[in-house]
């Protein structure tokens, strides 16, 4: 897919909901791509006609060097277009990751900056003593399951002024949590007002039955629609019931998401206006990872929406 082929008359509704909306982690399953494939993907897309969708570089901690080398030319003829933003992958050693983010904005800001740390959280000491570590300029994404001590966690990011996590798929069926859960997740981090981002299976924007790999004899599963998900936190924020959330998570026809240059609407009757849906970016769904850039734009295309 040719994304440098753009629409120039994207409605503002949807430059409004989906700016910067897609993390790119092509070296993360399943497309598992080598370090310069992801590389010159990124550099491309970053001067594509949709580069205004595109978010942060994911890597992990023990390729962060790895992406130092292969992205250097990249990131020093990118200097007047902008920072290369990245968000690194925690590993085991958490105070490892904290160096290792540190010494490479050292060595390539403001070409190119670390803002943003990605890491799992099942303890409210651990929320704790990450923040009082973290370096200036750089937030931390706790990823939290929604199972026992969920809103707890969440309280303890929310005073610690950090963002939330949420896992929304994978490679299996078993790895997408119910549309109830994501809905919980997303009420909890809308009532303390915490910032939070998705990750996996959310290549398409409506909700779909749909091969979870890229290999020929790939099992398929039902895959949550990152439209589904951003409208429905928009509706969260707004302090709609439960069950509704729920409708709007599970709803697989196209045709319902409607955009205007003033509003976004589901099922004719419920809209979200431009000052809500920057609403729900600010404090709501930051971005979702994605190891396919192509994919969700080609499928917006599709729809029309692009």
């Amino acid at each position: 897919m040719n994304n440098l082929a753009a629409d120039t008359n994207v409605r503002e509704s949807v430059r409004t909901l989906l700016a910067g909306a897609i993390d790119y982690a092509g070296l993360f399953p399943p497309s598992a791509l080598s370090m310069p494939e992801a590389v010159i993907n990124y550099a491309m897309y970053r001067n594509s006609n949709y580069n205004w969708m595109l978010g942060r570089f994911v890597v992990g901690v023990s390729r962060l060097r790895e992406f130092s080398e292969s992205a250097a030319d990249f990131i020093s003829r990118d200097g007047l277009a902008g920072a290369w933003r990245i968000s690194v992958v925690a590993g085991d050693d958490l105070y490892e990751t904290i160096r290792a983010v540190e010494d490479f904005n050292l060595a390539h800001a403001p070409g190119a900056v670390c803002d943003s740390i990605e890491m799992k959280a099942v303890t409210s000491y651990q929320v704790e003593t990450v923040t009082a570590s973290l370096p200036p300029g750089v937030s931390v994404y706790f990823e939290i399951d929604t199972g026992e001590g969920f809103a707890e966690l969440i309280g303890s990011v929310a005073i610690s002024g950090q963002r939330a996590k949420i896992r929304t798929g994978g490679v299996v069926p078993e790895a997408f949590p119910q549309s109830a859960d994501i809905v919980k997740f997303v009420q909890v981090c809308s009532a303390a007002n915490v910032p939070f981002k998705a990750t996996a299976g959310l290549h398409h924007p409506i909700r779909c039955f749909h091969p979870l790999t890229y290999a020929a004899n790939s099992v398929k599963g039902t895959m949550h629609g990152f439209l589904n998900l951003f409208m429905m936190t928009g509706f969260a924020r707004e302090a709609f019931r439960r069950s509704f959330l729920e409708s709007v998570m599970e709803d697989e026809f196209e045709e319902v998401f409607e955009f205007s240059d003033t509003e976004a609407i589901w099922r004719d009757d419920f809209t979200l206006n431009l000052f809500q849906l920057q609403r729900t970016r600010q404090f709501g769904i930051q971005s979702f990872g994605s190891c396919s850039f192509d994919e969700p734009i080609a499928d917006l295309q599709k729809l029309g929406i692009l």
